[in-house]
């Protein structure tokens, strides 16, 4: 019998996706057909980089709600698709059209996530620097503006643990 070899997936991975809520909400993508949505319009390097190159089907996701009263995390995500282009840098009609994006040579990424929960009460800023397994969030760090950055592991736990559920 001819051996096979199974070819091992990364360990999953952990982010946090930014958007403002008067934007997309979490509430919006509650009401998503199938609760999913894909995660389109980044446009910044190194979010793309992530999205193209380093988020993969079954990760998880917190959703925050940013340049909100009260910016917060407020749920959880997981990703089902990994990174293909972004179709929405390539429709001129479109508020994230990027008019260098090329369809042959893409640009921007998008991934498609599928909400999990949403939180019984926003985990705000206050909350989260509370949180001595935090202190290293990127999420909290000075000047810290990027849209879909990574969270380790412990920070994944904690933020479940203040949250009260079990983590997905």
């Amino acid at each position: 019998m001819p051996h096979s070899e199974k070819i091992a997936r990364p360990p999953r991975r952990y982010w946090l996706f930014k958007s403002e809520p008067d934007a997309f909400s979490i509430d919006d993508l509650t009401r998503a057909p199938r609760r999913t949505t894909f995660w389109d319009g980044v446009r910044n390097y190194q979010a793309r980089n992530y999205l193209r190159s380093e988020i993969q089907r079954g990760d998880g996701v917190l959703f925050y709600h940013s340049n909100a009263e009260p910016m917060a995390i407020v749920g959880t995500a997981v990703v089902v698709r990994d990174g293909y282009p972004d179709h929405t840098a390539f429709d001129a009609s479109n508020v994230h059209y990027d008019p260098k994006s090329d369809p042959d040579n893409p640009t921007w990424f998008m991934v498609d996530i599928r909400l999990v929960q949403v939180f019984a009460a926003p985990l705000t800023r206050p909350m989260l620097h509370a949180v001595p397994e935090l202190r290293g969030m990127m999420l909290l760090r000075k000047g810290s503006r990027l849209s879909v950055q990574p969270v380790a592991p412990v920070e994944w736990s904690a933020v479940h643990r203040l949250a009260g559920v079990k983590p997905a």
